[in-house]
This record gives structure tokens, C-alpha cells and sequence, in this order.
């Protein structure tokens, strides 16, 4: 079979479209025939080598390696000790994460059934994979962290914070993978959303539910916005504590990317700052893909590429301002 490899850290260059041999499953797993899989930033991390990670902490490689987490595609064999999947069944999922040996950017994988879940009948292969990390994200902040695992940024376990009608939330970075669907999850459960990307993602964050838009690139936020009770930042970085003054007292801060914040700072504004580790979760993904069948929730596809074309997803993920995720092609 064609997989994408790299034997060595790097740039995008460093994505080869490989001749490999077709995975063997092991107990507890099904071998899926690839349609289509999502390009997330762990993928980039750790063709880097994962040096956004602090020397210290990273994990030795073993090359060759094959990316990605999420995928869409169909069953080809099961094993015996398996139930609730067949040959035939299209299913999605977020592979082995956290972990480096999901090996999607394939035209076979063996995935763990566990972290599989049935595709909703309403969205094809290229919206499923797009899905997964992003979307399994913004439930396990917003809705249901499913583990009681501690984050490793705070060691401490993250409780979402229960939504409900007449809440306002802000959501930084909104046309993102995250972003767009913690719009929408805010929304299905009767927030008031705050969008922030830059103007060109108006109409589209408006078309997912959003109540109001900022555009960030000529207008502050804090300007136009106070007494918001939850935040989602899904972009982080050294201004992420700007967010801190449109929150009410008692609010909470939700850092999607590397954020820090003063804690003294915070304790006096009375506001909470939590984390998570994002993991996969097949019955989650099969409680969200409900959603889907009832069209409450959509994916934004940025463009797609063919898996050959690996480094060029990767070149147009560094190039940021993305609306929704980016998906490589396999089988059609």
C-alpha cells in the first residue's frame, strides 16, 4: 500500500508517499481502508520532531514514521475478540492520541474499534475525517471530558462547565478546526456565541450560529465585549490574557493552544483556567455523530489534498487563517 513517511525530522520535504506493507491487526482491532484522513497540528508537531515540546519532555523518535490520527473509511476485516463493527461498515475515528502511532496518512490502518465510532450517514468520508481531533476537542472542554485523566499542562482534571440558555460565550479563533465547532456546541446547547476570527470568516462563523462577530484585525475585543462567562481560545500565545477583561467574575478561561497566565492575576479577577489533553473516544464520536444525523452540526472543509500531497497540506496548514480543516485523499 502508499503511506506517507518521513525519515527524519523536518519540513514539509521531509513527507515522503511511500510503498509500505499493509498492517496486520491485533486484538481489538479492525483494519479500515482509508478514505480520507484529517490534517491536525500533532501531525506538523511531530514531523518537527516535536520540538514545540520543551527538550526535556520529548519523546524519542523511532524512523521511519507514518502521521495522523483522524480518519474516515471502510472495514475491511475485524478481528474475532471484536464486536459492534463489521466488513462493510464506513466508521471515523482519532487514532491511538495522545500518542505518535495513529498511521492514518494511509490507504490501510489498523485502528483500535475503541477509538472508532459508525460515520453519520449525513456527511461523506472528507467531513468525517476532518472531524475527529477537532471536534473531540471542543466536546471534552465543552461538554464532556469522558476520562478523569489529569491535564499534564496543570495536573489538575478539567470539569467542563455546564452551558446553558442565556450563557455568553467567546470563542477566539472561531473559524478554525476547534473553533468551528465549539460555535456550534456552544450554540446546540443555548449559549449566546461570541465569534472572533479575522472578517473574512464573517458569513461563514454567522451560517454555524454565532450571535455576534468580532473582527480582531480592526477591532479589540475588550473594546466591544465584557461580561462573557466562558472563553474558548483556541489560538494562545503570549496575548492570550487580553480575554482575561472580558470575563465576568466567576469565569472561566479555556486555552485550547500553549497559554500562560498569572495566577495572581487571575485569583483576583475570580477566574478559572483549565486544560485539557485531548483522547480519543469512540462512544463520544458516536454520541457527536447523532448530532450530525440531526444536522446540527457541520464541517468546515478548507481545501483538500491528495495523500501524495502531503507536504503541500502541510505548507497550507503553516500558512494559518484556515476556515475549518484540512483533509487529504485517499480512496474516493
Amino acid at each position: 500500500m502508499k503511506a506517507i513517511q518521513f525519515h527524519e525530522a523536518g519540513g514539509p520535504e521531509v513527507l515522503r508517499y511511500d510503498e509500505v506493507p499493509v498492517p496486520e491487526i491485533g486484538p481489538g482491532e479492525v483494519l479500515v481502508r482509508v478514505h480520507a484522513a484529517g490534517v491536525n497540528p500533532p501531525d506538523w508537531y511531530l514531523r518537527e520532531g516535536m520540538k514545540i515540546m520543551p527538550a526535556e519532555m520529548r519523546p524519542v523518535l523511532e524512523f521511519p514514521l507514518i502521521p495522523g490520527t483522524d480518519m474516515s473509511g471502510v472495514v475491511q476485516e475485524v478481528a474475532p475478540d471484536v464486536s459492534g463493527f463489521a466488513v462493510g461498515d464506513e466508521v471515523f475515528g482519532m487514532l491511538r492520541f495522545p500518542g505518535f502511532d495513529g498511521r492514518t496518512y494511509a490507504e490501510y490502518v489498523a485502528a483500535p474499534a475503541s477509538d472508532l465510532a459508525h460515520k453519520p450517514a449525513g456527511i461523506d468520508h472528507v467531513e468525517a475525517a476532518g472531524a475527529p481531533m477537532a471536534l473531540l476537542t471542543a466536546w471534552q472542554y465543552l461538554v464532556d471530558l469522558g476520562h478523569d485523566v489529569p491535564s499534564p499542562f496543570t495536573g489538575q482534571v478539567h470539569q467542563p462547565v455546564p452551558i446553558t440558555p442565556g450563557m455568553t460565550v467567546l470563542v477566539n479563533g472561531a473559524a478554525g478546526g476547534v473553533g468551528h465547532f465549539a460555535v456550534q456546541l456552544a450554540k446546540w446547547k443555548g449559549a449566546h456565541v461570541v465569534a472572533v476570527a479575522s472578517g473574512r470568516h464573517e458569513q461563514f462563523l454567522r451560517k454555524l450560529g454565532a450571535d455576534e462577530f468580532v473582527d480582531y484585525t480592526t477591532t479589540q475585543v475588550a473594546d466591544v465585549v465584557g461580561g462573557v462567562d466562558l472563553v474558548i481560545d483556541t489560538v494562545g500565545g503570549p496575548d492570550s490574557s487580553r480575554f482575561l477583561t472580558v470575563l465576568k467574575r466567576g469565569g472561566t478561561m479555556l486555552p485550547v493552544f500553549f497559554a500562560q497566565y498569572d495566577p495572581e492575576e487571575t485569583a483576583r479577577l475570580g477566574i478559572t483556567v483549565s486544560n485539557i489533553q485531548v483522547r480519543s473516544n469512540g462512544p463520544q464520536l458516536a454520541e457527536i455523530g447523532r448530532l450530525f444525523d440531526e444536522g446540527r452540526l457541520q464541517v468546515g472543509v478548507d481545501g483538500t489534498y491528495p495523500l501524495s500531497e502531503a507536504g503541500s497540506a502541510h505548507t497550507r496548514a503553516a500558512q494559518g487563517h484556515i476556515q475549518g480543516k484540512i483533509v487529504l485523499t485517499v480512496f474516493s
